[in-house]
């Protein structure tokens, strides 16, 4: 026993591979400092004086006359709340229908005794990659009485092709003799989807359940189309107002106003943001297992 740790010991990593790995951790470095240098200087600025931002040139690691006044000015703001509401509303609901209509259309798609299984897969992929366009979809959006509703940013987006793949493929990977064992018990086909399938494939779920709420939380462009009331905008719509116009609803106008305006940009990405970054960690455990979902055979 001893011996064998010795030699193990002595074992020694090849120049090579030891090259390839000190160049790959400074790679992971460097990529780690262009990540984390914009989100500090963002938060720094948010917690900042604006006239002493607007003087500061270059990138800014720590505030410049520590203040909240950016803060409080987004708790102010009426929008800013409303449009949180909207968007906890969309990224809920919405998140819980994406998941509900991709497991049961990607169980149908993983059937081997399906007919049209071929043909359906076929009919999927090809809507991944070409579309009628944005006319016809606000066109077909307004027929259907979605237009000026909340559920316009539901309903439309249900199912991503690219989600769906990845549910059957992880679907694809479950025994057969597992759903035999249950039909011979008298399972029915919702009780070996959520009963059988569903628990044996909870890394992937996990992942796309993060992808929907991630999609919903970060999407502006249908709300622009479909909304013209402003109390049904969600968050990033009123953030991109305000990134835009430079300047929030209830400030005034003048030199002071446009320098403390900059520093509200920031504390309202920074709320925006916050949310959706704090449901990373309880996920990451299933990200890379979920992902890599139909790579390695076995």
């Amino acid at each position: 026993m001893r011996q064998n740790r010795e030699q193990s010991s002595k074992i020694r990593i090849p120049l090579g591979e030891r090259i390839f790995y000190m160049a790959d951790n400074v790679l992971m470095i460097l990529l780690c400092v262009v990540i984390l240098i914009p989100l500090i200087h963002v938060v720094a600025g948010s917690f900042s004086d604006g006239t002493k931002y607007m003087s500061h040139v270059g990138i800014l690691l720590w505030p410049l006359d520590f203040t909240l006044e950016a803060y409080e000015a987004v708790a102010r703001n009426p929008n800013i709340w409303t449009g949180y509401s909207n968007t906890l509303f969309v990224v809920f609901v919405g998140t819980v229908l994406n998941l509900l209509f991709s497991l049961i259309a990607a169980y149908v798609l993983s059937r081997k005794n399906y007919m049209l299984k071929r043909l359906f897969n076929l009919m999927v992929v090809f809507s991944m990659y070409f579309s009628g366009g944005m006319i016809p979809f606000f066109l077909i959006v307004r027929s259907v009485g979605l237009y000026n509703s909340i559920w316009s940013l539901i309903i439309p987006p249900l199912i991503n092709v690219f989600n769906l793949v990845i549910v059957r493929t992880a679907m694809l990977g479950v025994p057969d003799s597992l759903e035999e064992s249950a039909q011979l018990d008298g399972a029915g086909h919702l009780t070996v989807l959520f009963r059988i399938i569903t628990p044996l494939i909870k890394p992937t779920v996990a992942v796309i359940a993060l992808y929907y709420a991630v999609s919903h939380w970060n999407s502006w462009f249908n709300a622009s189309l479909f909304l013209k009331k402003r109390n049904m905008y969600p968050l990033q719509l009123i953030l991109r107002e305000i990134i835009i116009q430079n300047d929030l609803s209830a400030s005034s106008t003048g030199d002071e106003a446009f320098f403390m305006s900059e520093t509200i940009q920031f504390a309202t990405i920074v709320v925006a943001t916050l949310p959706i970054l704090c449901v990373y960690p309880f996920i990451q455990k299933y990200f890379v297992k979920g992902i890599m979902v139909g790579a390695v055979k076995g």
